[in-house]
Formats: structure tokens, sequence, C-alpha cells
């Protein structure tokens, strides 16, 4: 059995002694699976992994007197690591001139277009196909796409076919994510099956894996399987750690947190996102921060415990001003509302929910208003205020029928606005009951609504 250099003597190998350094280029120099790792392993961007893991004393330049064997594949890897650089430099101006252009004709230019096609453009448009998924997923998708696109035309030769197959894998998942984001269930099963097969041809490399499961774990969570989702969060969570990539095991932390609040157990999640937020590095990823805080304060609200809740609201402001975008606000005012009807406040909570409902219908999100609605019709409920009930349930109704979003919600809707009709729905256990189902549905979309019996 060959035994091939750990990745971190191919990435320092000024860190190693001589003899281990001459045995590892001569290795190098005849094992093509080593050849591609090496590539791969200069396509990443600088991590601070090597300097956590190697000592200061061990990375040093290299001396005047190093093996020639050594300085000649530096002196050969040099122009390499520098063309990744170009690339990436000139990928912004890149991805600007392909926005410039109608959708259509995106693919066709980097179809025709040599300078298009480069790993550097293809690692902005997935980045950026990540970006987009908050606002436009639909434009996420076609970005991850084009990405594959641009993946068609890199010479295997230049790039190591292998370090290809696992940007084609992240691609997909990409990809996947984006169409589980537009609730395409589907269409994302298809792409992940294009991605683990791209991984199984790729380096091998855990971190590419990782990425990968952490990312699928969301979708089998829109699918209602939590124990396989939080399965799949642990081996990656695992994964990240091992690489000492605390970021990414904190983003896995607030997933895993995603999937026992979707479950119906938020209190498991709390001590989950604590952990997360010391992991988080705010300055990579602000957004990541925000979505840790909001979740925590959500599932504080869930449990009931209000005045904490409340606590960490005030202290989370100015997160939450720097994030103004409609998909951060209409949630936060959610969670306001929520708060100060838990702390009886009942006009501000009035308030606040409307708001929020108002802003959800703006942004087209029918089941989040419809789930903010039921809210508020609990509240009006719980007041005796029948007229303000009625003409609520109207208006949900009124709402899905005319974007004929889901046939079985609607009839959920449909049956809680007769039981309004009837002054029969001021019971929260029913308006909780259609609301639960609500969020059931728009996972699977597959379920049927049936009428409680007692109806």
């Amino acid at each position: 059995m060959r035994i091939h250099p750990h990745d971190l003597l191919l990435q320092e190998p000024a860190s190693a002694c001589p003899e281990v350094r001459a045995k590892c280029l001569k290795h190098l120099a005849t094992c093509s699976k080593c050849q591609d790792k090496l590539r791969w392993l200069l396509h990443l961007r600088p991590t601070p992994l090597a300097s956590k893991v190697l000592p200061f004393e061990r990375r040093q330049a290299l001396p005047a007197h190093y093996d020639p064997v050594l300085a000649n594949a530096s002196r050969s890897l040099a122009p390499v690591e520098g063309a990744y650089a170009r690339e990436r430099a000139e990928a912004p101006g890149l991805y600007a001139e392909l926005m410039q252009v109608p959708a259509g004709r995106r693919t066709l230019i980097v179809r025709n277009c040599p300078r298009f096609q480069t790993w550097g453009l293809c690692e902005s448009l997935l980045h950026e196909s990540q970006e987009q998924n908050f606002q436009d997923p639909a434009l996420g998708e076609s970005l991850a796409l084009l990405a594959v696109e641009v993946l068609d035309y890199l010479d295997g030769p230049t790039y190591g076919t292998a370090p290809l197959d696992d940007l084609r894998a992240r691609a997909w998942a990409y990809v996947a994510n984006s169409r589980r984001v537009r609730s395409d269930l589907r269409g994302a099963e298809e792409a992940f099956d294009f991605a683990f097969s791209f991984l199984r041809l790729g380096t091998g490399d855990s971190m590419e894996k990782a990425l990968v499961l952490d990312l699928k774990a969301s979708l089998l969570m829109k699918q209602g399987r939590f124990p396989e989702a939080l399965r799949l969060l642990r081996r990656s969570m695992i994964i990240f750690l091992e690489f000492g990539e605390t970021h990414r095991a904190g983003r896995a932390l607030v997933r895993t947190s995603s999937v026992h609040a979707v479950a119906g157990e938020p209190e498991k999640g709390i001590a989950l996102l604590y952990r997360a937020l010391d992991l988080i590095d705010p300055a990579r990823e602000p957004r990541l921060r925000l979505i840790a805080w909001h979740n925590l304060i959500d599932n504080l609200t869930e449990t009931g415990q209000f005045m904490t809740a409340h606590k960490l609201l005030v202290k989370a402001r100015p997160l939450y001003q720097k994030f103004p975008q409609p998909w951060f606000r209409n949630p936060r005012k959610w969670i306001e509302g929520k708060i100060a009807r838990g702390l009886g406040q009942i006009d501000q909570a009035e308030s606040l929910l409307l708001e929020a409902r108002d802003g959800f219908l703006l942004m087209d999100a029918v089941f989040d208003t419809a789930l903010v609605s039921l809210e508020l019709a609990s509240l009006y409920a719980e007041q005796g205020r029948m007229a303000e009930l009625k003409r609520l349930a109207e208006q949900i109704v009124q709402i899905f029928s005319s974007r004929q979003v889901h046939r079985e919600a609607l009839a959920a809707l449909g049956y809680w606005q007769q039981a309004v009709e009837a002054e029969q729905a001021c019971a929260a256990t029913l308006i909780d009951g259609i609301a639960s189902f609500l969020r059931r549905v728009e996972r699977n979309p597959e379920l049927r609504f049936q009428r409680p019996e007692s109806s």
C-alpha cells in the first residue's frame, strides 16, 4: 500500500526535515494523485489553518542551500500559483461583464469567449450564487449552473481532473441549495446526486465532503427528515473542527439548531446557538452571526423566556440595523411582536405583527404572511375581537386563492375561515393546528389536510 504525504506537508514543505522533504518530492514526481492534490491545495484561498497547526519556528523561509530538487519544484509551482492569483483578481470584472448582458446570453458568452473560462470566475459565480439566495434564489441557481458551464471548459491537465471534480461537486451542491430555497425539492435531490457523484471522482478531500454534507442537511430538514439531517451535520461538524474551521463548525451548529426548531424542539437549540456564537467569526460572515442571534431569540421566545429574549433583542439591535433588507426586517418585526405579546404589551404586539404581515405580503412570502396572520388571529381570539378575526380570516384566504400557492394549504385556511364565520375558531388549539399544518405542508407539498375529528 502506497503512503501519500499529508496535506500539510504538501502545503508547507519548509516545515519538514531535509530527508522528509526529499522523499516527499520524489513521491510527488511520480504520483498523479498527489499532483492533483497539490493543484487543489494551490487553488485554496489562504486560511489560518497552517498557522494554527504548525509552530512558528517550523514556518520559515527557504534556506539558501535548499535541496535543488525542492528549489526546482518551487520555481515550477510559482507560475501556477501566480496564475490562480491573476484569475481571482480578474474574476470580479468578468462577473460584472456577465451581469450586464441578458441572462439568456451569459451561457453563450462563457462557451465562446476563452477569457471567461477560468477557475477564478467559477469561484466568483459560486460565491455570488450563495449571496443571491437570500433575495433571488432563481438567480442564485442560474449563477451556479453558469459555474458548471465554466467548469466544462477548464483544462484537466492544467487544473487537475480531481480538483475540477471537487469544484463540480460544490457547484452542483450550490445548484441544489438554490432549488431547496425555491422549494424545488425534487430538483434539489437530483442536483445533490450529481454533487455526490463528482465528489467520489475528486481528490477525496474531507473539507469538500463536509461542505456538501452541510448543504444536504438543509434539504433533509426541509423534507422533514430530521434524524438524517442531524446525522449529516454531526459528520460535517467533526470534519470542520478537525481542520480548525471553527467558523464553519459554528455555521453547522446554527443549522443543527434550526433542525430542532423545525422539529418542534426549540429548547434543544438554545445551548447550540450560544456555542455557535462563540465559534462564528463576525468579520468573516456578519450575516451568519445575525442569523444565530435571531434564531436564539426566537427559540427563547418559543419556550416562553420572553424577558431573556427581550434583553438579547436589545443587545442585537445594532447588528440588525446593519441588515435593513426586508428578509431580515420582517422576521425581526414578527419576533418583536411575539415578545411584546408574551410580556403583555398587547397594543404594541398587534402593531408589530401587522407591520410584519404587511412586509411579508410585499415580499410575496405567502406562507409567512399566513403564519403571522394566525399569530394575530390568536391575539384577536384571546380578546374576543370577532369582527377583526373574521376580516383577517377572509384576507388570508383571498391571498392564498389569488396566488394559487397550494391547494391543501388553501383547504386548511378555508376550513378555518368557515369555523371563524360560525364563531367556532376562538380556541387556540385550532389556530395552532392550522399554523402547524401550514409549516409542514410548505416543507412537504404532498401532505393532505384532514379536518379535526371534532368538526
